[in-house]
């Protein structure tokens, strides 16, 4: 019979062999979420790693095969309306041989913190996550900060605010649609600091008159 000592290290070795990673990154619209992961993707791929990008199938904005910024940087990848039907999709061959898995807009995933612990705890997976932590009224946005728990690291990025260049941690709704889930870009939404969200009656207002101005 084996001892208990060696059947903790063949455990240990089956953990390291198995062992994978969970990267988020978080921040307002507009802060480079999506440039940053891109740049972990393609750092990935510079490594000789089998990367694959996806994102929900919710977001058309640009492009419907591809993740593409507010920049316009494109990069391709897979719409899924949900993540954990992505391996029978994939291939199982194919899904056994990836190394990492980028998603983008992480928060329209309802099976985010299901899809992360199998993909690192059980397949051994590099998750790289880029989502926003919170939504306009600043409450959690989906599953995003659900797994911080599991996170290896966590980023925090931050925007410029429109109305005074300073650092924008928030997300700022320009219009009076109170829906959690309004995909847009700057034509819905804005970076803003603490005090210009707080003081959303101003930012309103700074709003209709640029739109007042353009229109004229």
């Amino acid at each position: 019979m084996a001892s208990s000592s060696s059947l903790s290290l063949d455990t240990a070795k089956d953990l390291s062999n198995s062992s994978g990673e969970v990267h988020v990154i978080v921040g307002p619209m507009f802060a480079g979420k999506t440039t940053a992961l891109l740049c972990r993707i393609e750092s990935e791929l510079n490594a000789a790693k089998n990367v694959v990008l996806l994102k929900s199938s919710k977001d058309t904005r640009y492009a419907i095969d591809s993740v593409v910024t507010h920049d316009g940087i494109k990069f391709p990848c897979r719409a899924l309306p949900d993540l954990l039907s992505f391996r029978e999709k994939h291939g199982d061959d194919a899904y056994q041989k990836l190394d990492v898995i980028g998603i983008d807009e992480a928060q329209f995933f309802e099976d985010l913190y299901e899809f992360c612990c199998k993909a690192a705890d059980e397949d051994g997976k590099t998750v790289i996550v880029a989502g926003l932590d919170g939504d306009y009224l600043r409450r959690s946005f989906g599953s995003v900060l659900h797994i911080i728990p599991l996170a290896d690291s966590v980023t925090k990025l931050t925007a410029r605010c429109e109305l005074c260049g300073k650092r924008a941690f928030f997300t700022l709704r320009k219009t009076e649609q109170r829906e959690t889930e309004l995909i847009g870009g700057a034509d819905l939404y804005m970076p803003v600091c603490r005090l210009h969200y707080l003081n959303s009656q101003v930012a309103e207002r700074s709003v209709l008159e640029s739109q007042n101005f353009k229109t004229d």
